[in-house]
């Protein structure tokens, strides 16, 4: 599958509200849902697989969190980038610890093979230090947009 293709500028949230991770998954699921890519079961599913199988991790260059959901609640598959205003508390994948974290992935996957593949993409990419600082200091969905899509 061509992760490429799951990027998509409406998909860039820079300034994402939300006071806590659930806030933040209610704007980002409300989001999704109006332009088609979810349908109205996605919230609860990415919710409650949330908090079975947190996503937080904890990279060498950035706290990120990557949710996604059940392949049912999907429509079409996407990668969603939200950077958020202020930090939300999540925990972390494996061991459940808190963290803060201002960047969340929402990954959108039909094809629950695809799944693995793609939470690896998004690991290897992360380590990536050039690319992270890249990513930190952009303020243009465009480049971010293109940032992803020519390092995936």
């Amino acid at each position: 599958m061509d992760y490429k293709e799951m990027f998509d500028q409406q998909l860039i949230s820079l300034e994402v509200d939300g006071e806590n991770e659930e806030k933040v998954f209610e704007n980002v699921a409300a989001h999704l849902q109006a332009l088609g890519f979810v349908n109205d079961g996605y919230l609860k599913g990415i919710t409650t697989r949330e908090k079975q199988f947190p996503t937080g991790l904890i990279t060498q260059h950035l706290n990120i969190a990557l949710p996604h959901s059940d392949p049912e609640y999907i429509e079409k598959p996407f990668v969603y980038i939200a950077r958020l205003k202020n930090e939300v508390k999540v925990k972390q994948m494996g061991d459940s610890q808190e963290m803060g974290v201002k960047n969340l992935f929402f990954l959108g996957i039909k094809d629950p093979k695809g799944q693995v593949g793609l939470l690896q993409a998004f690991m290897e990419l992360f380590m990536k230090e050039e690319f992270v600082t890249a990513f930190m200091q952009e303020e243009d969905k465009m480049k971010i947009y293109q940032l992803f899509t020519q390092n995936i």
